[in-house]
């Protein structure tokens, strides 16, 4: 209804010749919208989160081609303040399944860092050691931690999708 109503006031708003849109042509249109990916805009959430997964202690992993991203989630480093110091771990050491890997320190906290996923460390973001404060600006893009092989992928059902850490979160307000 509010697509419509959207719609209308944009055809409107042009030159009176144009025709106003029939309601099938609305539907069209909004269904061209939503596939084009138009519409995820006006989520809270970004369309790269929907693909993350969360663990309790709010460190992301995505996963691609059996090699999983880590970071830490939006929460978390708003929790930590300005980070100044990131302690990784070394490409090839084997993380367990919530094993700690490294800390994160910041001005005010630090903070231990824990693998989402059983597997072994192919990369670190090197990029921190010169600028820690990535971890703020952009903790799902550029601030990512490290890179690890998934070693037992059926540990991802374990995980939190982006809805069920938002529940989650809202549980630690109340």
């Amino acid at each position: 209804m509010a697509m419509r109503a959207a719609l209308w006031c944009l055809s409107t708003n042009f030159s009176p010749r144009l025709p106003q849109l029939s309601a099938a042509a609305q539907v069209s249109a909004a269904r061209l919208l939503w596939r084009s990916g138009s519409l995820r805009t006006l989520s809270t959430s970004s369309a790269l989160s929907t693909a993350l997964k969360f663990t309790d202690k709010h460190e992301w992993v995505q996963v691609e081609g059996g090699i999983g991203t880590v970071g830490i989630s939006s929460y978390a480093q708003e929790a930590l303040g300005d980070v100044v110091y990131c302690g990784l771990p070394e490409i090839g050491q084997r993380l367990e399944e919530m094993e700690e890997f490294g800390a994160l320190e910041s001005v005010k906290a630090a903070s231990e860092l824990y693998s989402p996923l059983t597997g072994e460390v192919t990369e670190i973001n090197t990029e921190l050691a010169e600028n820690p404060g990535l971890v703020n600006k952009s903790c799902y893009a550029d601030g990512w931690l490290i890179k690890m092989t998934i070693e037992k992928p059926e540990e991802l059902d374990g995980l939190m999708d982006q809805a069920a850490y938002d529940k989650f979160l809202k549980s630690l307000e109340e």
